[in-house]
């Protein structure tokens, strides 16, 4: 022993393979002679003597990263210090610290990477006063120093730079030796937070500040935010107690800070929103060269013919056109976001797998009251919750339909809150193929039976009371637009199910849309139209304001009783529009060419459930405005007709075309008289029924009939668009 002693300090610490092997000493023994020397060199520092302290930082900081023994001389030295921790003192030893928790097990063998990891583990165990700098010193190991960012930049590629002998450059060149190693760094990385996580209680609750504080820019290249997220969900999977959970709220901010960045090119433009315009669009099959008829039809088309909604999604930019009239090229951002959606889906999948779904549902649901719920044009990453409900429908789909429902009826959260809750319910009802049928018909029914009691309290006797506003009842608004939006991508599935007329009739329908606030003057035309075009098939509601919607649509006029009273609304599920990670949403989703037309005779497969009139319908449902009833009288009701006609009559069409791109051509809707398919007169006079094709049905006797407006205010030209 007094052999090893003499020649470790004569060596100095230059202990390498070579030399152990030179010198007959087992590895055993060549450890022990390091932590001799380590020991004496951190016990001098704490008595003055700074000579052998200097000696060890010395060769801890000059290694060549290409000489075998050099390497293997650095990894006994950390082994070494992992075992002697305790002599380790943040006021003396402050420069080694500083030195050692500095290095990236990026930049080294795997053999030097597990010394690294454990002196930091035992460090952080011996010595709580350490704890936050050895989390630091983990969580910037998440991504390499090849990244080029400075706060992630480890000690070898400082000393270089300062030094001389390394530039920029030649660091960002080690990027794929080091991203090649990607998988091994991270789990010997997460293994050794797991550890850590399990030895010292107080580490799971410094580690997720330290986490978002070294979060990357959403400004810097995808790579590199892609690599951080992954580390992020690695520390949510990974099952320690007390940091599983707590990445995903963190993620979700992380994605909506993207996602409010992305800009589609050439947006339109508010005077464009008032006219109707042909989508064409193909992202997914750019080689399928089938006529555009044979394609129209796809079931998996990515493009959503527009149906209800278009004008929101005009306004809000989701759609539009380039200057070569093809589909705007995603950005970095957009690119950026598709990638991370695509991984946190994955991350979601991997938990539904193991059953967790209800509890990821948790707190997915706080993130989205908190961060999601309130962002304006938020566009991707609402997705997260509807990809979790996918996995347990009955469950989560169930569970997120009552969140929205109750946070739109609370009366104490903010009425822009509780239009955006109506838009995502909504949007979410109308687009989740998987939803049970009960759920829509209990959020159907909480949202209509809301609508048509709205007006004994929130009106009162004003004045302006009868007057559309959209800002002062926006929140109505926003439930009656809901309504009739789900029932247009729904109303032919529920009118097939048992009784499913029956329990329509029991919406209230009729009470709402003549309700004095005209919620048919201040939703989005293409859903009024839709739904009006719909329930009076099924007779449902009257058929009149069907035609006046058609008038209004088709004359391309605007009410303006307050100015534009228009009601500001999106629907946060229209189509998905990115790329790569659109695979886990298509299979889950409602696109609007999907939606099965009505039978031509106006009917559903259903049986009447004997009601044969519109009249007995109101009377099986009842009227709370009374005192906008008209005299009793015969009332009229149009003959159901051939209602089936194609919907790019009256909506834009996304089709596929060859190119991939989007194709934006513009049409008047004059244009649209006398071309159209169902009638030699076009799809205007199509609709220009006269008296004597009207069908009376006589009220009998009792009946009560349903609330209709005065004809003084039916003739307003209020009531057109």
């Amino acid at each position: 022993m007094v052999g090893i002693e003499r020649k470790a300090s004569k060596m100095g610490m230059e202990i390498g393979a070579d030399s152990s092997h030179a010198g007959g000493l087992s590895d055993a023994e060549v450890l022990a002679v390091a932590r001799q020397w380590v020991v004496r060199a951190l016990s001098a520092a704490t008595q003055g003597d700074q000579g052998h302290y200097m000696n060890l930082l010395k060769s801890l900081k000059t290694v060549q990263l290409d000489d075998p023994s050099s390497l293997s001389a650095l990894q006994y030295r950390l082994k070494a210090l992992a075992q002697s921790v305790s002599y380790v003192s943040e006021h003396y030893h402050h420069m080694l610290l500083a030195l050692v928790l500095g290095m990236s097990v990026w930049t080294y063998g795997s053999d030097v990477a597990e010394a690294l990891l454990e002196f930091v583990v035992n460090l952080a165990t011996a010595n709580g006063g350490c704890v936050s700098q050895c989390l630091d010193m983990l969580v910037r190991n998440f991504l390499p120093p090849s990244c080029g960012i400075p706060a992630f930049l480890d000690t070898y590629s400082r000393t270089g730079l300062m030094g001389g002998w390394l530039s920029m450059d030649k660091i960002r060149a080690q990027q794929s030796d080091q991203m090649a190693r990607k998988d091994v760094v991270l789990n010997q990385l997460h293994s050794a937070i797991r550890h850590l996580a399990d030895l010292v209680p107080t580490a799971p609750m410094r580690l997720q500040p330290i986490v978002l504080q070294k979060m990357p820019h959403k400004t810097l290249p995808k790579q590199w935010n892609v690599l951080y997220l992954e580390n992020m969900l690695r520390l949510e999977n990974s099952g320690a107690k007390y940091i599983s959970n707590q990445m995903l709220p963190a993620v979700v901010d992380q994605l909506i800070q993207i996602d409010v960045e992305i800009r589609w090119e050439d947006i339109l433009t508010e005077e464009d929103t008032g006219k109707v315009y042909m989508f064409h669009m193909d992202i997914e099959d750019e080689g399928d060269e089938r006529p555009i008829e044979d394609r129209e039809g796809d079931e998996n088309e990515n493009g959503d013919p527009a149906g209800p909604g278009i004008e929101a999604k005009l306004q809000y930019g989701l759609m539009s056109r380039s200057s070569k009239g093809g589909v705007p090229t995603l950005d970095e951002m957009a690119d950026k976001m598709d990638l991370m959606m695509d991984m946190t889906f994955q991350h979601l999948q991997i938990c539904g797998n193991k059953g967790l779904s209800s509890q990821i549902f948790d707190t997915l649901a706080k993130s989205f009251q908190s961060t999601i719920l309130n962002t304006y044009k938020s566009k991707f990453t609402q997705y997260l919750l509807f990809y979790l409900c996918s996995l347990e429908p009955s469950s989560c789909g169930s569970r997120f339909a009552s969140l929205l429902c109750d946070i739109f009826t609370s009366k104490s959260r903010p009425s822009n809150t509780r239009m955006s809750a109506a838009a995502y319910l909504a949007s979410f009802i109308a687009r989740a193929k998987y939803l049970p049928v009960d759920v829509i018909w209990t959020s159907l029914r909480r949202l209509a039976s809301w609508c048509a009691s709205y007006g004994t309290h929130e009106i009162g006797t004003r004045a302006s009371g009868n007057v559309p506003d959209s800002v002062l009842h926006g929140v109505f608004y926003s439930a009656c637009q809901a309504v009739m939006y789900i029932l247009c991508f729904r109303l032919k599935l529920l009118a097939d199910e048992p009784d499913g007329k029956r329990h329509l009739r029991g919406l209230h329908l009729q009470q709402i849309v003549e309700h004095r606030l005209n919620p048919l003057k201040v939703c989005l035309p293409s859903v009024v139209e839709e739904f009006l075009k719909q329930a009076s098939t099924l007779q449902l509601v009257d058929q009149k304001h069907w035609h006046a919607s058609k008038e209004r649509l088709e004359g391309n006029t605007r009410s303006m009783l307050v100015g534009d009273v228009r009601l500001d609304m999106f629907f946060p599920f229209d189509p998905y529009l990115l790329r790569h990670s659109d695979r886990f949403i298509r299979p889950n989703f409602i696109y609007w060419s999907m939606v099965e037309p009505l039978d031509e005779n106006g009917t559903s497969d259903v049986e009447d459930e004997g009601y044969d009139s519109l009249s007995e319908a109101s009377s099986y449902v009842g009227s709370p405005l009374d005192e906008m009833q008209s005299q009793v009288g015969s009332y009229e009701s149009a003959e159901a007709g051939t209602l089936d006609e194609e919907k790019e009559n009256f909506f834009p069409i996304l089709n596929r075309q060859d190119s991939g791109n989007f194709n934006i051509v513009e049409r008047d809707v004059d244009s649209l008289e006398g071309t159209g398919s169902f009638c030699d007169d076009g799809l205007v006079e199509s609709f220009k029924h006269s008296f004597d094709a009207m069908a009376i049905t006589p009220p009998r006797p009792g009946m009560k009939l349903p609330a209709k407006l005065p004809p003084n205010v039916s003739r307003n030209p209020a009531f057109r668009f």
